[in-house]
Parts: structure tokens; sequence; C-alpha cells
């Protein structure tokens, strides 16, 4: 079996990121959620990912903006988000291998728990608002 190397570039970002949304879109659970919101819009979404991941991990100032404000209104619970995160996670697995790669994987982990726990918190808030 081949070594898998460390993500070291934006081919590899772009490769991670490719792959993570091909099994997304054929997923049951979250392909109809991203296929509704982004329509004919993925090639627009995967650019804006492609930056936003070579930020996070190589400290390049390729993304600017708030990740959380398009995700607010979505139809998710934390079933979407623990699905989100293993399909991240064998997605990257299969491609990489190394500090990087589980430093991507640590970051995707945080980031599914605090989108969660924000979008909870503000359907309470709308919810109480609504008593």
């Amino acid at each position: 079996m081949a070594t898998l190397k460390d993500i070291s570039n934006i081919e590899d970002i772009k490769l991670m990121v490719d792959t993570f949304y091909d099994n997304i879109r054929k997923d049951d659970l979250l392909g109809p959620i991203f296929n509704d919101k982004l329509q004919d819009r993925w090639p627009v979404h995967l650019q804006k990912m492609y930056g936003f991941w070579q930020t996070i991990l190589f400290d390049v100032r390729a993304y600017s903006g708030t990740p959380f404000p398009p995700h607010k209104q979505l139809p998710v619970d934390k079933t979407h988000f623990d699905r989100w995160i293993q399909i991240f996670n064998a997605s990257i697995d299969t491609l990489f291998a190394g500090e990087v790669t589980e430093e991507a994987k640590m970051r995707a982990t945080n980031m599914a728990f605090m989108f969660n726990h924000k979008i909870e918190y503000f359907r309470n808030a709308e919810n109480s608002t609504k008593l």
C-alpha cells in the first residue's frame, strides 16, 4: 500500500475539497440540502472553499468573509453535522495523512460543533420570542 502524503499545497486543497463535496452531493441526507441551496452555484462555492481551507491550513489570506451566516437558516441539526464530519474525515483519509491532514480534520470537527451550537442557539432564541 502506498503511503499517503500530507496536504501541502493548493492543488491538495482542491483535491480535498472536490472529493469531499463530490461525496456530499451523493449523500442521501446532505446531498439534497446542498444541491437545493447551491443549485448551479457549485463552482463559486468550491472556489470559496479552496480559499477558505488555504487560509485555515496555510495562513494564506485567500478567504475573507464570515462562514456562518449562509448556514444559519439551513434545515439542519446535529445529525447533519455528524454526517458532514463523517464524510469529511472519510474523504480526507482516503487521500492524505499527516500533521496538516489532522489539523484539517480537527478544524472541520470544531467548525461543525460550533455551527450546530450556533444554529440551535438562534432557533431557540427565535422560538422563545414566538411564545
